[in-house]
């Protein structure tokens, strides 16, 4: 009807109003889009974030994406600091850009994408009996199965839903996936991540490359400074961001202590952190070691003490994996 298409006019010019007084009023650049399989940005920025009051300004981050040595970006770096939003900016540059947009950015050239995939955030379904790790386990699933070579995969924290060890193998299980099959060959992938051990896939995949974001140690405290760099890191800042958020001290004191305990690898002979190290007496251990005794000799003393009836077979994989590594360093 007359009345319908008139309708239909008014919400276009509406939206495309809406769009031209947002873009001028906040700077937005007009993209480049392409038929290209690049992704550059410069000086991109979140559209919604960069309103709201944020200590020190918004941040502006580049991005290169490519097909070939560039395909699969890994992202490190401590809780807050900025690695979701940096994610979730590209991926609505790259929807805005595409639906005739102006975009939050100093530059932008875009090959186009015909699809967004997402990973982000936790949720679950209780209704249906969906766990937060199935939940994130069926998204996965789904991105694996019907992504293509022309899309965005966007992947925040995958695997954190579950053991250490089932999420860290889950996780790069994933990202070779997604660099090595054919049908994914070219997809363009973020996916950041705080298993550190991710990173080493830049030294296997041709098409890895590592980025972090760059915090500032000032004593016993950080600075985020929310700058997107490349190259990896080895820590989470944790416990600081724990006391950000204000956790009494004596938690975080104490939450210190068994880090330090779990970094040197203090485990008894089945395997269990040894958390009460500088809270409780150390109990005495089963054998006494020599006082000189060499790693090799300490690990077939605790082979010859291990009641492996009593272990797991996770468990017992992972006490062989911490043998290998100390033997490793020898």
């Amino acid at each position: 009807s007359v009345i319908q298409r008139n309708a239909d006019c008014l919400a276009q010019i509406d939206v495309l109003s809406a769009l031209a007084a947002v873009a001028e009023s906040n700077r937005y650049s007009c993209p480049q889009v392409e038929e290209g399989n690049e992704i550059v940005i410069t000086d991109g920025r979140h559209p919604v974030v960069e309103k709201t009051e944020i200590e020190g300004g918004f941040v502006p981050n580049d991005t290169y994406l490519n097909a070939s040595d560039h395909r699969l970006l890994i992202i490190t770096g401590p809780n807050m600091a900025g690695k979701s939003t940096y994610l979730r900016q590209i991926a609505l540059i790259v929807l805005m850009a595409q639906m005739g947009s102006f975009v939050p950015a100093k530059e932008a050239r875009l090959g186009v994408v015909d699809k967004i995939f997402t990973r982000i955030g936790a949720a679950d379904y209780l209704s249906k009996g969906q766990s937060t790790f199935m939940v994130e386990m069926r998204e996965v699933s789904d991105i694996l199965r019907h992504a293509t070579p022309k899309s965005l995969i966007i992947l925040d924290e995958v695997g954190r839903g579950t053991s250490t060890y089932d999420g860290l193998s889950i996780a790069w299980a994933v990202a070779e996936y997604l660099h090595d099959a054919p049908h994914l060959k070219g997809a363009h992938t973020l996916f950041a991540t705080h298993y550190h051990e991710l990173t080493d896939l830049a030294k296997l995949k041709e098409g890895v490359k590592n980025l972090n974001v760059a915090v500032k140690e000032v004593g016993d405290k950080i600075v985020f400074l929310r700058r997107i760099v490349p190259g990896s890191t080895n820590r989470s800042y944790g416990i600081h961001v724990a006391q950000l958020a204000g956790v009494p001290e004596e938690v975080l004191l104490r939450a210190k202590e068994i880090l330090h305990n779990l970094e040197k690898g203090e485990f008894d002979v089945t395997g269990v952190p040894k958390f009460a190290r500088g809270r409780k007496k150390t109990k005495v251990p089963p054998f006494q070691p020599r006082l000189f005794q060499d790693e090799e000799e300490l690990i077939i003393e605790e082979l010859k003490h291990l009641d492996i009836m009593q272990l797991t077979p996770l468990q017992a994989l992972e006490q062989l994996y911490r043998w290998q590594k100390k033997l490793v360093r020898i």
